[in-house]
C-alpha cells in the first residue's frame, strides 16, 4: 500500500510495523501524539506526524474573518469525492493551482 494511517493509540511495536507494510516511497502518517511515525529511510518510507488542536473560539474568529472580507481563501476548483485520487495525485506531481474543496454528496 502507498500509505498507511493510524488514528488509534497502539503499542509502539505496531505502529513500528506500519513502516513495513507501505510499499518503497511509501508513506505513515500518525496521529498518536506521544509516539512519532516510524520511518524507513532506507527505503524513502516517511513518517508523518499530524496535530490538530481543537479551539471553538479560534475557528469562530477566522469565520468571522472570513465573514467580514478580512480573511480571503482563494479556493481554485471543486470536485465530487470521486475524483480524490486524481488530486492527490496532482497534489503529489505538484500540478495543484491553488486550493481545492472536496464535495462530499449532492
Amino acid at each position: 500500500m502507498d500509505l498507511a494511517l493510524n488514528l488509534a493509540p497502539v503499542e509502539p511495536e505496531q505502529l513500528a510495523a506500519l513502516a513495513g507494510l507501505v510499499r518503497d516511497g511509501g508513506a505513515v502518517v500518525a496521529t498518536t501524539v506521544w509516539m512519532p511515525a516510524p520511518s524507513d529511510e532506507a527505503r524513502g518510507v516517511r513518517g508523518v506526524d499530524v496535530f490538530v488542536r481543537s479551539d471553538a473560539a479560534q475557528l469562530a474568529e477566522l469565520v468571522a474573518r472570513v465573514d467580514s472580507g478580512e480573511l480571503q481563501v482563494d479556493v481554485a476548483e471543486r470536485v465530487p469525492l470521486a475524483q480524490l485520487a486524481e488530486v492527490h495525485a496532482r497534489a503529489g506531481a505538484g500540478a495543484l493551482p491553488g486550493k481545492v474543496v472536496v464535495l462530499v454528496g449532492g
